[in-house]
């Protein structure tokens, strides 16, 4: 009989050497710093916690609010600054007050509560606000008294059909407005892309 028997010959398998003393201190060493990681990150998370807040609200224009101590801003939209002026009929009228006093008809006086986490370039937090069961975002961008600002585009398209609000004349859009009568740095859109990057930050931050 062949010595390597019916299945071919055979397989001969050396014991794997034993680690040195230096290779299990450096595992032992990666694996500390992996869990010195994850509880620093961890202790991070605090940072992306939703901020919610209600309470009695002070409208400021069509796009911002105030809850007791906390501002602020209706995330994915952009309505007309406070003192902005849009065109109609060939004359000029004053669609920042007119989008503010939109937003007050829509709150009706009830409670308003708004979450969020992330907060703009004046430290206001970005949030998704309602009135009851009235989606207060949404609702401006849908009377045409807000555009779309990452958010909300499908009910923008529908208002610009409808020739709602803003759409029934011209405007100049509220961002390109703002920079032409502040010296302040540009405003990012609302988006997935601005929430990524807001958390990176976040993490760099704390690096």
């Amino acid at each position: 009989m062949s010595r390597f028997g019916p299945q071919g010959p055979r397989r001969r398998y050396a014991a794997s050497p034993p680690r040195s003393l230096w290779r299990k201190l450096l595992d032992y060493g990666l694996a500390i710093l992996l869990l010195g990681l994850l509880i620093l990150v961890a202790a991070r998370l605090d940072r992306f916690e939703t901020r919610k807040e209600q309470g009695t609200a002070i409208v400021n224009d069509g796009d911002s609010i105030t809850l007791g101590a906390e501002r602020i801003r209706m995330r994915g939209i952009d309505a007309p600054e406070y003192q902005q002026t849009c065109q109609k009929a060939g004359a000029d009228y004053p669609c920042g007050k007119l989008a503010r006093q939109s937003l007050v008809r829509l709150i009706a006086g009830r409670p308003v509560s708004c979450s969020g986490w992330q907060r703009d370039r004046y430290g206001r937090l970005l949030g998704d606000c309602k009135a009851g069961d009235t989606d207060l975002n949404r609702s401006q961008v849908q009377a045409g008294w807000a555009v779309a600002f990452g958010d909300f585009e499908t009910e923008e398209a529908v208002a610009r059909v409808a020739k709602v609000g803003i759409w029934a004349g011209t405007f100049e859009e509220p961002r390109d407005w703002r920079d032409g009568h502040h010296d302040a740095p540009v405003e990012r859109k609302h988006g997935m892309l601005a929430s990524f990057g807001d958390a990176l930050r976040e993490f760099i931050r704390f690096w």
